[in-house]
């Protein structure tokens, strides 16, 4: 009897012991778990790690890389999803912007003509219209992958944004879902798809939370960033704000991504993923964090209430995981980082910061040129009142006139004191693909990420470091006090973090890139990809 209780004890000691042994190392998971969190900064995961309780610091435990890079230069929500699970640039994937011109095909839209298209749509709607759609993302995701092995595998995204979810789920997604003013939704046709739980209890939730006022409350840790900063008239930013019902800013509350986490483990259960024969895939991007960096910039009580949230909602979604009882490992991201408010930044001495010229907006360097081009096709430059990167001319404009056309919007942008430098089509074409520390890289190698022969423009601009490409906004609810979507270091870095149950975590802080999310998944699942078919690389997440 006691040689039985001593057997007993020693195995199970022994079954313990090699449990311990190898949990450091990434388990056969059955759920690959991508979080992408929008204009997730390294700077901010930084500046804000030390008050992380919850899911954040859970995640900060494990293996980390503060110096991960959106590499490209258009530093744009799609673009940046675009490449998480993919494991290619944008000049690969195609999504090139949130939106780019197709000069040669316009359509109307709200009784407008227009050559803008969005970065998730065709154009097959009744009547030519767009409709959401992954078609426009030329590359499989890892998901899309996966089923390709097993076609049972079962692929979710949920985000906030649509572009999110559909850039993570790619074409062949199970369920796709993002964020609206009535609750979760997904594509035209597949109503159906969206689990019970989410369609009635938490979409009616989500209505109930949108139609309310919202009074925020100021957690302690975030009293001394609470400093208003007066940015025009009828904006200031740095203190928190009460705000009535069905407001656009309800997007830049804690509630938004609490939301999309509910969603996110009600399909969880819904597909009963992870708990079948398959490996399934689930992706969640939480926007809250760029809505906040939008409305209010990433240095005043706003964020600082966010950040603490955000860890708590991550922390809750990964209390489900465990709950859920199966083996899974995590990715988490950013699709690009963020820069403070203007004005805050010049009274904290960045002498730079600037707000963008409204000359350099397509419409206006095409009325600049209206005289010297007055007998072609007008205008000769397409776009709206707002700045781009890509600068496209019209297609009309004869091929015998538009180098002189071509060279004189050049020289207007160049001769521009808050632009940085302007590349041409041909210029990117022949530049070779970027190579090297992904943080030294010049402007022309990032330009070079960005550019897709088929979509970009004829021209490429960039801005200098600070310029902010928004106007000062006017109006508290429907325009931003900052953003994103520069080629400088504040846009490009955010945090990647691979975690699992008992990771032995440690922290490299090489130049790393989010292309490199995607191999290290397909690696440690075994999935046998050709390195041609990715940008990035296999990363080591296991201690030697």
């Amino acid at each position: 009897m006691a040689f039985a209780r001593c057997l007993s004890v020693c195995m199970l000691l022994g079954s313990l012991a090699a449990f311990a042994a190898s949990s450091a190392e990434p388990p056969q998971p059955k759920l690959v778990v991508t979080i992408a969190v929008d204009q997730f900064s390294a700077d901010v995961f930084t500046e804000y790690r030390p008050l992380y309780q919850a899911g954040l610091k859970r995640l900060a435990g494990g293996v980390v890389f503060p110096r991960g890079h959106q590499s490209h230069a258009s530093t744009e929500t799609c673009p940046g999803h675009s490449t998480i699970l993919t494991g290619a640039r944008p000049g690969r994937t195609g999504i090139i912007a949130n939106g780019w011109q197709v000069p040669s095909q316009p359509y109307t839209l709200n009784g407008k003509q227009t050559f803008t298209v969005y970065c998730v749509v065709k154009m097959d709607g009744p009547d030519g219209k767009p409709t959401l759609s992954p078609d426009p993302l030329l590359v499989p995701t890892l998901g899309d992958r996966m089923k390709a092995r097993d076609p049972k595998t079962r692929v979710v995204a949920v985000a906030g944004k649509d572009r999110s979810a559909i850039m993570l789920g790619g074409h062949n997604a199970d369920l796709t879902l993002w964020w609206t003013t009535q609750g979760f939704v997904t594509y035209t046709g597949k109503e159906s798809s969206v689990p019970k739980e989410i369609s009635d209890k938490i979409n009616a939730s989500v209505r109930k939370s949108y139609s309310q006022p919202t009074v925020p409350k100021l957690p302690a840790a975030c009293e001394p960033k609470s400093r208003e900063l007066k940015i025009t008239d009828s904006v200031s930013i740095g203190t928190l704000k009460s705000f009535p019902g069905n407001s656009r800013r309800w997007r830049a509350t804690p509630a938004l991504d609490a939301f999309t986490v509910d969603a996110a483990i009600a399909a969880m259960k819904s597909l009963n993923l992870g708990r079948e024969e398959s490996i399934d895939v689930l992706a969640v991007s939480l926007s809250g964090t760029d809505y906040t960096g939008h409305y209010y910039g990433t240095e005043g009580a706003e964020m600082c209430t966010q950040q603490l949230a955000l860890d708590q909602t991550i922390g809750r979604l990964l209390t489900a995981l465990d709950k859920w009882n199966v083996p899974y490992v995590v990715a988490m991201t950013a699709d690009h980082g963020g820069v403070d408010a203007t004005e805050r930044n010049r009274a904290r001495g960045v002498t730079a910061a600037e707000r963008v010229d409204e000359s350099l907006f397509p419409v206006n360097i095409s009325a600049a040129l209206e005289t010297q081009f007055h007998d072609l096709p007008q205008p000769v430059v397409l776009g709206p009142m707002e700045f781009s990167h890509d600068v496209y001319l019209n297609a009309g404009i004869p091929a015998e006139r538009r180098e002189a056309v071509l060279r004189a919007v050049a020289l207007k942008y160049r001769q521009h004191p808050q632009v940085a430098t302007v590349f041409t089509k041909d210029e990117l074409i022949a530049a070779a693909p970027p190579s090297g520390p992904v943080d030294e890289w010049t402007l022309l190698e990032r330009a070079k990420a960005s550019f897709n022969p088929q979509r970009s423009g004829d021209l490429f601009v960039l801005l200098k470091p600070y310029i902010s490409p928004y106007h000062a906004p006017r109006n508290p609810d429907t325009e931003f006090s900052s953003t994103h979507g520069s080629p400088w270091s504040y846009d490009r870095r955010v945090p990647i973090v691979f975690w699992w149950p008992g990771v032995k975590g440690f922290e490299q802080p090489t130049a790393i890139e989010t292309v490199d999310i995607a191999p290290t998944l397909a690696k440690l699942i075994g999935l046998d990809v050709p390195a041609s078919e990715f940008d990035g690389r296999v990363l080591p997440v296991v201690q030697p």
